[in-house]
Formats: C-alpha cells, sequence, structure tokens
C-alpha cells in the first residue's frame, strides 16, 4: 500500500469513527469494522492499536467540537468496540496464518514423502535392476526365487530355472570390441523379454541370462521356455552396422521347490549349463542329480591335490617293461597311486585327468618326475645293467618353459645318468605345430634322456612325422595288443606287424602294452616285438617288490 493510499484509508475511518459518534443511536458495529479493517491494511501491532486508541480518544471529539463530558461514554464504548473487532480480526488472521502454515506443512510433507517415495523407487530399481539391459538383476532374481520357494503352496508347488550363457560371446567382443558387444546384450535381452512375456528374465552380468519358470508342472514347462530363448537368439542381429549370429547353451532344473533353496537352484543350474557348453553348445541340457553328484566328487577331488601332496599321499608303483626275446626288465614304469584318506587307494585314472582340467599336473607331474628319479638311482638287478625309468608327461609339463633345467636339475640332484630315465609323451603333444616343446625334447635326447610315444596308433599315427622327432621308442596301444587274444584274429597282427617294421626302419624300438597272455607275447615275439609290458609281466607294485621278484 502506498502512502497516499494509507493516508485515504485513515481519512476514510477517521470520518466513519465520526459519524459513529454523532449518530443516534450510536452504531458500534462501525468500531468493529474500523479494528478489522486495520488489522486488514497491516496496521497490526500493539503500539499501533495504542496510538489509534490515544489519538481518537484526544482528538477526535474535540475535533467534532463537542464537550467532552457529552460525549465520554459514547466514545469509550466506539472505542471499545474498534479495540474489539481490531483484537478479533487479529485473532482471525493468526489463525488464517496458523492454517496457511499447517496447509503448507502438510504440502510440504507429503511432497517430501512423494520425492523420498520416488528416490526409493529409484533406488530400489537401480538396485534390483541391470544399467545395461534394465531387466532384473541376481539381486531381485534371488528374492522372487525366495518368494516361490516359500509360497503357500508349499512343497507341493514346482519352478524351472532355465540358465543361459551366449556361446562365443567374447568372439564379439574381441573382434567388434565392447561397445557393439554392449549392444548385442541389449537387443538379446529384448528379444528374451518379448519372448518370455509372463515370465522374469534377469541378466546376472556379462553374457549370462537366468529365466524363471514359476509354477510348472514338469520338466516339459521348463524346455518349452528353453526353446523359445534359443529360438529368440539364433536370428541374426544387426548392431552398428554389424550383422552378428550367435547361438545360446542353457541349463535346466526343474523340481518341487521342498527342500531346495536359491543357491541350490543357481548352483545346479550353472553346473547343467556346463554340460549344454561341453556338448557343443548351441542347446540345453536337463539337470541329472546323479551326474551333479559325480561332478561335485571330481571337483572336491581335484581341490583336495595340492594338500594331498603337501601330506605326502600320493606314491609311486612300478610296472616292468620286459624285453620279448630273453626276458630281461628292461625299464620300470612308474605309475602313480593317491593313499586317499577318506576313498582308499585311488588309480591314476581317477584323478589325473582332474589334475590336467585344473592345470594341478604340473606339481603333481613334477613329483611323480622327482620321485621317480630318485627311487630308479638305488636299483640294480643281479649283474646286468640297471633298469631304466619310465614316467609320463603330461602336455602341460612338456608345453611348460623350464622343462629341460628342471630334469637336468633331477638329474644331477640323484644322480641318476640320463640314459637310466625316459619319458613318455602322447602321441598328440608330440604332433603339435608348436617348435619350442619339440625343441626341449630334442636338448633333453642329446642329453641321453629317452623320448618315447605313449599309446601309439590311438591318434595321428604318423610315422613319416617320426622322422624328424627326438623319438627313441614307440609304446603300441594296448586296444591292438588285445586283438591278439583270439588266434584266428589276424588284422590287429598284420597292423602290429606293419607298425613293428616301420618303426624299425626309422631306428625306433617298439614296447606292446597291455600283454596280459603268454599267446599275446608270443605272437608279439613272432612279429619281433621288443618289449613287453602288462599283467602278464607283472603287476604295478613297489619298486621293492618288483625288483624282488626279478632277483
Amino acid at each position: 500500500m502506498t502512502q497516499a493510499q494509507l493516508e485515504a484509508l485513515l481519512q476514510r475511518l477517521t470520518e466513519e469513527l465520526a459519524a459513529a459518534l454523532l449518530a443516534e443511536p450510536i452504531d458500534l458495529r462501525v468500531g468493529h469494522r474500523v479494528g478489522t479493517e486495520l488489522v486488514a491494511a497491516h496496521i497490526a501491532s500493539a503500539e499501533a492499536l495504542g496510538r489509534t486508541v490515544e489519538v481518537v480518544q484526544l482528538r477526535l471529539a474535540r475535533d467534532l467540537g463537542l464537550v467532552e463530558e457529552e460525549v465520554e461514554d459514547r466514545l469509550a464504548r466506539l472505542l471499545a468496540a474498534v479495540t474489539t473487532g481490531y483484537a478479533r480480526a487479529m485473532r482471525d488472521r493468526t489463525l488464517d496464518e496458523q492454517e496457511t502454515i499447517r496447509r503448507a506443512a502438510m504440502t510440504a510433507r507429503a511432497e517430501a514423502e512423494r520425492a523420498l517415495r520416488s528416490s526409493e523407487a529409484r533406488f530400489r530399481h537401480q538396485a534390483t535392476h541391470d544399467p545395461l539391459t534394465d531387466l532384473p538383476n541376481r539381486t531381485l532374481l534371488t528374492e522372487r526365487l525366495s518368494a516361490a520357494i516359500d509360497s503357500p503352496a508349499g512343497g507341493s508347488a514346482r519352478l524351472g530355472v532355465c540358465f543361459l550363457d551366449l556361446d562365443r560371446f567374447k568372439v564379439v567382443n574381441d573382434s567388434h570390441g565392447h561397445q557393439v558387444g554392449d549392444g548385442l546384450l541389449v537387443a538379446v535381452a529384448n528379444r528374451l523379454r518379448l519372448a518370455l512375456d509372463g515370465h522374469l528374465v534377469a541378466r546376472l552380468g556379462g553374457d549370462e541370462f537366468v529365466v524363471l519358470v514359476e509354477g510348472t508342472t514338469g520338466t516339459d514347462d521348463a524346455v518349452a521356455v528353453a526353446d523359445a530363448a534359443l529360438a529368440a537368439v539364433r536370428e541374426p542381429v544387426l548392431v552398428d552396422g554389424h550383422e552378428l549370429s550367435v547361438s545360446a547353451s542353457i541349463g535346466i532344473v526343474e523340481r518341487e521347490v521342498a527342500g531346495t533353496s536359491p543357491g541350490d537352484l543357481m548352483r545346479a543350474a550353472d553346473s547343467t549349463l556346463h554340460w549344454a557348453k561341453a556338448a557343443g553348445g548351441a542347446r540345453w541340457a536337463l539337470y541329472d542329480a546323479d551326474r551333479d553328484r559325480q561332478d561335485l566328487a571330481r571337483y572336491a577331488l581335484s581341490a583336495a591335490i595340492p594338500a594331498a601332496l603337501e601330506r605326502g599321499e600320493f606314491y609311486l608303483d612300478f610296472q616292468p617293461l620286459t624285453s620279448l626275446r630273453d626276458g630281461r626288465v628292461l625299464g620300470m614304469e612308474a605309475l602313480v597311486r593317491w593313499r586317499h584318506p577318506e576313498l582308499g587307494v585311488l588309480r591314476p585314472d581317477s584323478f589325473i585327468g582332474l589334475a590336467e582340467e585344473t592345470g594341478l599336473i604340473v606339481p603333481l607331474g613334477g613329483w611323480v618326475l622327482a620321485e621317480a628319479c630318485r627311487q630308479a638311482e638305488s636299483w640294480a638287478v643281479g649283474t646286468g645293467p640297471a633298469p631304466f625309468v619310465s614316467v609320463n608327461l603330461a602336455v602341460r609339463q612338456v608345453r611348460r618353459a623350464g622343462l629341460v633345467q628342471e630334469v637336468r636339475a633331477l638329474l644331477r640332484h640323484t644322480g641318476l645318468s640320463p640314459e637310466r630315465l625316459q619319458l613318455e609323451i602322447t602321441e598328440s603333444t608330440m604332433m603339435s605345430t608348436a617348435e619350442e616343446p619339440v625343441r626341449a625334447l630334442r636338448v633333453l635326447a642329446d642329453l641321453g634322456v629317452r623320448i618315447a610315444i605313449d599309446d601309439f596308433g590311438t591318434g595321428y599315427c604318423n610315422l613319416a612325422y617320426l622322422r624328424n622327432l627326438p623319438v627313441t621308442e614307440l609304446k603300441v596301444a594296448g586296444e591292438f595288443v588285445a586283438g591278439l587274444r583270439a588266434p584266428e584274429a589276424r588284422a590287429d597282427e598284420r597292423i602290429l606287424a606293419s607298425l613293428v617294421s616301420l618303426a624299425h626302419a626309422l631306428d625306433l624300438t617298439v614296447t606292446a602294452e597291455g600283454v596280459e597272455t603268454a599267446g599275446q607275447a608270443e605272437r608279439l615275439r613272432a612279429i619281433d616285438c621288443d618289449a613287453g609290458q602288462g599283467w602278464h609281466f607283472g603287476r604295478p607294485d613297489s619298486a621293492e617288490r618288483v625288483l624282488a621278484r626279478l632277483r
């Protein structure tokens, strides 16, 4: 309000009070209205009210030319009405202001709660969804799995989990970059979302997706979902101008919810996914409890190998390699055994494959080589030359840098002469195009170490290639020798004869594995095979007992 407007207001209110003071009878409502208008004009304080009463009381009657005694009562009543109107207006304004404040506070609180709920919803979404594909993540999947398992339906309810992984996705990333790879993942996620509408599709990370199939009636329901997922992924995808073709592998678990947990389901599905991958990919595999138990047992066994080495649970048996000409023991093959504290004595076929898969074959094979050299140094048989020791080397050992230094150090440490050590290499290892392993074997052969090819005939069977390799002996696979059991079976005998003849042409000796009968030994002798190994000549046993039988 401007100064002029304020003066005009006060002039009008003064005139209304003057008129009320002269009116007959006096109208006290004017006083109420004046008090209200003063408050409305924001002349609202104890000082303003006091000053107004003072001015009216001292000057209004005088300015109107009235004798004070004549209007004292009327003026008092009028001023009381002004004060009352003023007070009521102040109270009403205060109440209005309080209500306004209350409403503003309620509005602010409601807006804050809405903002909080919205923020919580955003945070909740971020915490439970994958940022790249906006699919549910592992957290939300676990919650839904838990809810399905704990459903009121109880143990009779069933559910399925399809664990999907893209085949050769790393090739896309390596060839086109992670941006294209991410685009492929987004496209796959969208396809799965559309193709599997009604089922929870989650991304665990990388190229791994999981589909939750609730309320199944059997494995067919989960298999149908897996087939739909494979079909959705199979179609080519265009990403940044690149047409990409991928496939997927899926592990399927379908079971009653009773007695299971999210962790059990996911572990089982993950194991089953690996079965599908191992079978070539682009397919699904169905969970098999027996196979899973075997895999778990294999995993536990492989995990126990390092500690078993430290505790000295491994030991060596030896099997003689016997000359077919004069029956003399030429050498003995070291065969590792595991004295397991719970499972008893385990043969190599129980754990060597596991050690090769995990890389533990390097420390285990190193121990076998060292222990075989240590024991062989003390061997002696009558007055003849001591037999050599034959040790199998795994592919990882042959391809590992430092093999030559390792063998040299062992020979120096044990005192075993190089000519009394034979290293058995698989045929596939020798046929490798990698030059470094072959170079290392040449160095060892130059030292005098014998190099033999084990299980010959089951792999490449390329005798011409052997001309350029540092090989001294072929150990023919037992599959060929087994055919010599039947006198009328001549095919295997002719194959063996050809192998022996060609090996001798290359200045190689030949040992036949798996000789179990005197008849087999005689037929091998007839085709000029050099040596035999098998139960006919002696079963694997400790070096002491094998040598004792030969004395």
